[in-house]
């Protein structure tokens, strides 16, 4: 089990964050980042994501062999493809079984699971194809694509660093000029998190790791940069707290680079993530003892990532739900984020301890 760590940390206060935004009108999402920065927890997990990728393939310094990485990326990218089916599979169950019990067939069309009841033929292969996605339930999809594609990153990064970026930038502005995606089949809609897009964070983390590992001019030239990111993240935070945001019929050509696109990750939330990332990335060492208990927590949630993310949708979805099935109330809203860090808390523990114990471990190992 690694020790506490920024990056674990901050990963697992992202996935916090994650469950509670996918609680739409729960009285704590005001206490996330999406209110206080044009970016967003889902933009923070993924450039965390792409700054592990360099621990996880051995470093600029210690670089593991190439197939090595290959099947060790492959490896994950068919676990979170069976996450990502497991879990939507117990969530269209979880729907259909509140439509039942409360005999509210409206239910069944929540969060894009219509086509799944009424279109199922079509639709359970949309589903092994990961082009039919539930709503709030479109991340692991994204990191699917991510991870196959993340070879070809590590690879190139290893030859020639800055031909990693150049080629990550070339996808991105193809997509942005082009509005190029992947389909969601069969419904006639597209993926949430577009990882033609997307993918530009993953490389921006790998690589920021890479240079922070090997170069101690880097990290000097980032410190130097703090002020200038607190100015704009202070600009960010301004512009999200008046909701200033452009209009889209008014901006020019091409316009995700002047919207605040999530699907397509137009650029000023790429400036906003990052500028917080170098304005919070040495806050883990000032802040590691005062939080705690906290502390300890985040970075149990953070080390136990996919399996925590897995349980925080489907208590996301429970959490809604019970929302829907009752009178709003703030006590109410509170025992429903107590309740789920709590079991995420619990899912990290849980995992750790089968990995302490021989019997299991093995059993798990076969």
């Amino acid at each position: 089990m690694r020790s506490a760590n920024a990056v674990d940390f901050w990963r697992g206060l992202a996935l916090v964050m994650i469950f509670i935004n996918h609680i739409p009108g729960i009285a704590l999402g005001g206490l996330t980042l999406r209110n206080y920065a044009i970016c967003d927890a889902a933009e923070l997990f993924v450039f965390l994501a792409g700054w592990s990728l360099s621990y996880a393939t051995g470093g600029p310094l210690h670089p593991e062999p190439f197939a090595r990485t290959v099947f060790r990326l492959l490896s994950r990218a068919l676990e979170i493809y069976r996450a990502q089916l497991v879990i939507t599979m117990l969530a269209l169950a979880f729907l259909a079984s509140v439509a039942l019990s409360t005999d509210n067939q409206l239910f069944l069309e929540w969060h894009n699971a219509a086509s799944a009841f009424y279109d199922p033929v079509r639709t359970m292969i949309g589903i092994v194809l990961l082009t039919h996605q539930l709503g709030y339930f479109n991340i692991l999809p994204l990191y699917v694509v991510l991870l196959l594609y993340a070879p070809l990153v590590v690879a190139l990064a290893r030859w020639r660093r800055w031909s990693a970026l150049l080629m990550s930038l070339a996808i991105y502005a193809y997509a942005l000029t082009t509005w190029a995606t992947f389909p969601n089949w069969p419904a006639e809609e597209r993926w949430y998190f577009n990882p033609l897009s997307w993918q530009l964070l993953l490389v921006l983390g790998f690589l920021s790791a890479e240079l922070a590992r090997s170069s101690e001019k880097f990290v000097q030239n980032v410190a130097r940069l703090v002020p200038l990111a607190w100015a704009v993240s202070g600009v960010g935070a301004f512009v999200t707290l008046m909701h200033l945001w452009p209009d889209p019929m008014r901006v020019p050509e091409p316009r995700l680079l002047f919207l605040f696109d999530k699907t397509y990750l137009s650029p000023v939330r790429i400036i906003s993530l990052l500028a917080i990332a170098i304005a919070f990335h040495a806050a883990f060492r000032y802040i590691e003892r005062p939080l705690g208990p906290a502390t300890t927590l985040m970075c149990a949630l953070g080390r136990n990532s996919l399996p925590v993310f897995c349980i925080g949708s489907l208590l996301s979805l429970t959490g809604q739900i019970v929302r829907a099935m009752n009178e709003e109330s703030f006590l109410l809203d509170c025992a429903i984020v107590i309740c789920g860090v709590v079991l995420m808390g619990f899912t990290a523990w849980f995992v750790e301890w089968r990995s302490r114990v021989p019997g299991l471990s093995a059993s798990r190992a076969s």
